[in-house]
This record gives structure tokens, C-alpha cells and sequence, in this order.
């Protein structure tokens, strides 16, 4: 039983592996000309009369803040286009009746999910080595933080997915919930520059802890407690994965 739980984990997860590699120029070539024009437009243009951040040059402090914002939408785009699209094509039927544990499909989905963020996130990163030198003061750091977060968005993706009836309905968090919580989640700014009463309503947007850590991992600054930021996250990963799980359990819109 083991065994076959690991044959269908590696299997799911190479079939969405292949799935990003074979459409590579929708999967990972967007996000790179996206961030280059970030990097041009935020770095050179507007970084050049802003100055410093936290004792850093602009450009240097806003790299992993655009490093992370790309994990976070690929990661979510990608489990819910492929999910939803297995979904509609009545793919999860057979997978639901095959032997294979709901976990187990459920660590395919996001494993695959997870390669992209990566692969996305270290061609990023590519990319800001044309604009600024990099430093890493943390590399263990850096690299939790970015698979925890790309794991949690890869969970709300599956819920998303799963309870999405048409198209449409797959559009609607990212553009109305996630791109508002990346834009404000500290990835353009030090939320030291705002307000104290914004500062606090900035704390309640849980991208703000990812992002925050991720530049830690960098720079070795941050507006929060890293701390408590793997905290949250951990509890982010813990909550969406047993709702994910017993969305497969309960077979929660996913049988008609």
C-alpha cells in the first residue's frame, strides 16, 4: 500500500510537472518579463529618486518582495487552473475512486504546485542579477520561507478550485483578494514609513509576514518578528491543509 501511494504521489506530480514544462511559455516565461518590467520601472526609474529602504538601495530592497509576489501568484494560478481543469474535465472522479489517499493526492497536487513557485522564484531571481547584486543573510531562511509559502497558496488554489462552478469563478479571488494583499503586503515599502494606525491595519494582511521574512532571509531586515511570522504561516499551512483535505474527504464540490 505504501509503495502504491508513492507510485501515484510521483506520478501525479510528474504529470504536473510536464504539464508546466510543456507550456513553459504560459508557466514561466509571463512572470519573468512581468518582474522585468518591475524592476525597470520600480528599480531603475522610480528607485533612483527614492533612495534608500531600511538602510538598502531601493532596488536591492524591493528583489525579494518581486521574488516572492511571483511565487505567490504562480503557485495559486497554477493549482487552480490545473485542478479546476482536471475538475471539469472529470479527472478527480477517477482519482477519487482509485485507491490512492486523499493526502496523498492532495501532496501530488501541491508538490507539482511547488515546482513551478520554485522554478519561477530562481528564474526571478535570474532576472534581478541584470539590476542589482544580491546578498543572502539567511539562506535557510529564505528557502522555508519560500516553500511554506508557496505550499499555503497552493492550498487556498485547491479550495479555490473546488468550490469554483465556471471559469470565472477562478478569477475572482485573485483579482479581488490576493492581488490587493500582495500589492499592500510591504513587497513595494517598509511599512515604517506609514502611519501608526496603518501600520497596525498592515499587520492583519498575512502576505506582509511572508514577504517580510523572505527579505529577512536576504537582507536581514524586517518590519515584523520572524518568529511570529513562521507561526502564522505554519498555522496557514496546517488549517488550509486539513480543509483541503477534507474537501477530498467529503467529496465537497467536487461530485455532481
Amino acid at each position: 500500500m505504501v509503495n502504491t501511494t508513492y507510485v501515484g504521489i510521483k506520478t501525479l506530480m510528474r504529470k504536473e510537472i510536464n504539464r508546466i514544462l510543456r507550456i513553459w511559455t504560459q508557466t514561466l516565461l509571463p512572470p519573468a518579463i512581468t518582474m522585468t518590467l518591475y524592476f525597470i520601472i520600480f528599480g531603475n526609474l522610480i528607485g533612483s529618486r527614492i533612495g534608500n529602504m531600511d538602510g538598502f538601495d531601493y532596488m536591492s530592497f524591493i528583489v525579494p518582495g518581486l521574488v516572492m509576489m511571483a511565487v505567490i501568484t504562480s503557485s495559486y494560478g497554477n493549482m487552480v487552473s490545473s485542478f479546476f481543469g482536471a475538475k471539469f474535465a472529470k479527472h478527480v472522479e477517477e482519482l477519487l475512486i482509485s485507491p490512492m489517499p486523499n493526502w496523498a493526492i492532495l501532496v501530488g497536487y501541491v508538490g507539482g504546485c511547488l515546482f513551478r513557485g520554485l522554478a519561477v522564484g530562481i528564474i526571478v531571481t535570474g532576472v534581478s542579477l541584470f539590476f542589482t547584486d544580491i546578498q543572502i543573510h539567511n539562506i535557510w531562511i529564505v528557502i522555508s520561507t519560500v516553500v511554506l509559502t508557496s505550499v499555503v497558496f497552493s492550498l487556498g488554489g485547491f479550495i479555490n478550485a473546488a468550490f469554483a462552478k465556471k471559469f470565472d469563478d477562478i478569477a475572482i479571488i485573485p483579482t479581488f483578494i490576493l492581488t490587493p494583499l500582495t500589492y499592500l503586503g510591504g513587497v513595494f515599502y517598509s511599512i515604517s514609513l506609514l502611519p501608526e494606525f496603518w501600520q497596525g491595519v498592515s499587520k492583519i494582511n498575512p502576505v506582509l509576514y511572508m514577504v517580510n521574512t523572505f527579505r529577512y532571509g536576504f537582507l536581514g531586515v524586517s518590519d515584523i518578528n520572524i518568529y511570529v511570522a513562521y507561526t502564522l504561516i505554519l498555522t496557514f499551512v496546517f488549517i488550509l491543509g486539513f480543509f483541503s483535505w477534507l474537501i477530498l474527504h467529503k467529496g465537497w464540490g467536487l461530485r455532481s
